[in-house]
């Protein structure tokens, strides 16, 4: 990898205890939503990478906003330095000095014809391997897009490779729906059975490759942040392709930075990503990280309905459910349609921000109700999605299978409660993420 990654928080069975070491504010972002471990069918790796929540506390990641500078436009800093290759000892691959594999298995393409990495040779090409509910992916889309308008006419292709961590992201109506939502203008291939992401020997969302005019893979770079490392190497090739950069004193993007209260604090800590469906949660078990869930129930309800009881006292970092719900692969469903809203699903999370991944399976649009600590969000905490009608009710409105983002503290706080309920038997959960980053960034 051309990043460290060192963890937020470690989970193990009983109370789980997330406390942050000091040093890990210096490291670079974390990878990716999810572990492509336990996501990609098929796929032999063994390491579970530390999702969103798992963000690796770092001063540095990406911004929702627009990227700022980190020096002053004549004097860049030295950032990156590409490696030397060996021609003797190339083969296909997604390591630094192996020839990019060629796309392969794609179901669709989305603002592009066809493409082949022996077509697009002479070009520089960065791979971006990513999905459309990944919120690591999604702060990284502001970079993405300064790129592609900085250097498109000198040469840099941009192709995402969207490998999907969720069946309902393999439906192209799906993705070309956020795509265009987000303003992504560059091709999109959907690799939806991970073939592509195999030839790479990939392992996360977001994962960049970039491919040099000959085609040989010179940079690689897992999740978020370096973008100011990553611009450089993208400039180093395109002068290598030819293009005629020497006039152009362009400011690099600065990595985002953490919520200064959550740096300050001595207990700080951050809930990792969370994951609904029991075949996460079984495998989190055999990776000894205690599960996402904490009612026993949950584990001997396996594609079956059961009946939950929330305790009086909660673990932190971990979902439990009250009432009925349907416990599946990918996600947990309220399995009932009810009239009080008197079941629900509750957590106690640490973070500034909490999105969640949900969908409708009738298609169906559905309201679910918000609280946190018992009370109703407000403007000052309410993430961008959620709606406070004129008695101040909090609520979701889910109208489509996406990444819902509903909490927005102003800053980082500690172990708070959330709890969701809705009344209609559609709603369900995929995930829960949460981030640190300063408040309008994440």
């Amino acid at each position: 990898m051309s990043n460290t990654n060192i963890g937020v928080g470690a989970q193990g069975r009983g109370k789980p205890a997330f406390l942050v070491a000091i040093f890990a504010v210096f490291a670079v972002l974390a990878v990716a939503c999810g572990s492509a471990a336990t996501a990609v069918p098929g796929s032999s790796a063994t390491e579970a990478p530390a999702g969103e929540t798992g963000v690796t506390v770092s001063p540095t990641s990406a911004a929702a906003t627009a990227p700022a500078p980190t020096a002053e436009p004549d004097t860049p800093p030295p950032l990156a330095t590409l490696a030397p290759i060996d021609p003797g000892n190339m083969v296909t691959g997604g390591e630094i000095g192996n020839f990019a594999p060629e796309f392969s298995g794609i179901a669709a393409w989305i603002n592009s014809d066809p493409l082949t990495m022996t077509e697009l040779q002479g070009k520089v090409v960065l791979v971006d391997f990513w999905t459309y509910t990944c919120i690591n992916c999604i702060r990284t889309y502001p970079f993405l897009k300064l790129w592609n308008s900085r250097y498109a006419d000198d040469g840099l292709v941009i192709v995402g490779v969207h490998s999907p961590e969720f069946e309902f992201e393999k439906d192209y109506d799906n993705v070309l729906e956020a795509s265009e939502k987000d303003g992504i203008v560059w091709p999109i291939a959907q690799d939806n059975d991970f073939r592509t992401w195999r030839s790479y020997s990939n392992r996360f969302w977001p994962a960049k490759y970039l491919v040099d005019k000959d085609g040989v893979v010179r940079y690689t770079h897992f999740g978020e942040g370096a973008y100011a490392e990553t611009e450089e190497i993208i400039r180093q090739l395109l002068i290598d392709a030819g293009a005629n950069l020497n006039d152009e004193n362009l400011p690099l993007p600065a990595d985002q930075m953490v919520d200064p209260t959550f740096l300050n604090s001595r207990s700080g800590e951050v809930t990792r990503e969370l994951y609904a469906g029991f075949q996460r949660g079984r495998n989190d078990l055999l990776f000894g990280q205690g599960g996402y869930v904490h009612q026993e129930l949950y584990y001997e309800s396996v594609n079956t309905i059961a009946d939950f009881e929330k305790p009086d006292d909660l673990d932190p970092h971990v979902i439990y459910f009250d009432g009925p719900w349907h416990i599946g692969a990918e996600s947990s469903r309220h399995a009932i349609e009810t009239e009080n809203y008197e079941d629900s699903l509750s957590l106690v999370y640490s973070a500034r921000s909490v999105n969640a991944v949900l969908t409708s399976p009738s298609g169906e649009p559905y309201k679910v109700r918000l609280t946190v600590g018992g009370e109703y969000l407000t403007d000052e905490n309410k993430g961008i999605d959620v709606i406070i009608d004129d008695n101040g009710e909090s609520y979701l409105w889910v109208t489509e299978p996406k990444m819902y983002s509903i909490i927005e503290n102003p800053s980082w706080l500690r172990r708070q409660e959330l709890k969701m309920s809705s009344n209609s038997d559609d709603f369900g959960l995929f995930a829960f993420t949460f981030g640190v980053y300063e408040r309008g960034s994440s």
